[in-house]
């Protein structure tokens, strides 16, 4: 497997920063022969971007920028969580009003229509999933948190994928053991981009329960294992010992440790996380 380029953007929060994350990283070319692209936020609650716990619009907004140059269709996608209604946090977070400003739709998944079933090979708990078909037909741009979180030490692009499934009450999921389900999901569906929100970060006690962090930081790559693992060594985490981060790399979806960072170097940016 050759080196897998991840770029760690260090600027204030803006348009900027994203935009130079996307270039260096040659986004184009991962939605080559794609007609449509969701963007898939992290919604798990209404909190604003500034807290640390949801996906600052304005990232999203950078995305939506550079993929008006492709000859895409672009939908902004969230699925309902078990204490969070989409819709709601679409409107809460002013992700609603940007897209609306760009022209861009916000699709809640679980509404959505014409549903089907993904065999997983080699599913480590889950044999299938179901997702919309426009999940299976897209391509998928993690537009994900920098964040801690009680149950998975980390919860960045790979975690955000999970919010794909359309089912509201996803704790079933995490009975089956959560960082499994991680791996599977991201086994029948790879995002073709993972761009992480580190404008304002979690520390603690994520998903929502933590203390906000200002890190000026944005972390985007192709490779997901690759931009999860560089994002975790800018938090002070090993990804060796994030199981999923692990899991996923042993599975080939991605790099864990051959990684070529184009940018700052994570020396220049790491921070320390609290965990709990």
């Amino acid at each position: 497997m050759e080196k897998s380029r991840v770029a760690i953007i260090k600027g204030e929060r803006g348009l900027d920063p994203v935009f130079k994350a996307l270039d260096l990283i040659d986004y184009e070319s991962a939605l080559v022969g794609y007609g449509k692209v969701l963007i898939k936020v992290n919604f798990i609650t209404t909190m604003t971007w500034d807290t640390g716990a949801t996906t600052d619009p304005i990232v999203v907004e950078a995305i939506i920028q550079r993929l008006k140059k492709l000859p895409v269709e672009i939908y902004v996608v969230e699925s309902d969580a078990t204490m969070t209604n989409a819709d709601n946090a679409f409107e809460a977070t002013g992700m609603a009003e940007m897209c609306k400003q760009n022209g861009v739709e916000c699709l809640n998944l679980r509404h959505a229509p014409d549903k089907i079933k993904i065999k997983i090979p080699n599913g480590d708990c889950l044999k299938e999933i179901t997702v919309p078909r426009i999940v299976t037909e897209s391509a998928i741009i993690s537009a994900a948190k920098m964040k801690t979180h009680m149950a998975t030490k980390v919860t960045l692009g790979m975690k955000n994928m999970f919010g794909l499934l359309p089912d509201k009450f996803k704790a079933k999921y995490h009975a089956k053991g959560i960082n499994k389900v991680i791996v599977d999901i991201n086994t029948a569906i790879k995002p073709k981009l993972t761009v992480i929100d580190g404008f304002v970060a979690m520390e603690g006690r994520g998903p929502t329960d933590g203390s906000s962090v200002k890190m000026d930081l944005i972390i985007a790559g192709k490779d997901p294992v690759a931009t999860d693992a560089t994002c975790a060594r800018v938090m002070g985490l090993d990804p060796h010992e994030i199981s999923h981060i692990r899991t996923a790399h042993q599975k080939g979806l991605g790099n864990i440790d051959d990684i070529e960072i184009v940018g700052s170097q994570i020396d220049e940016v790491k921070r320390v996380f609290k965990t709990r």
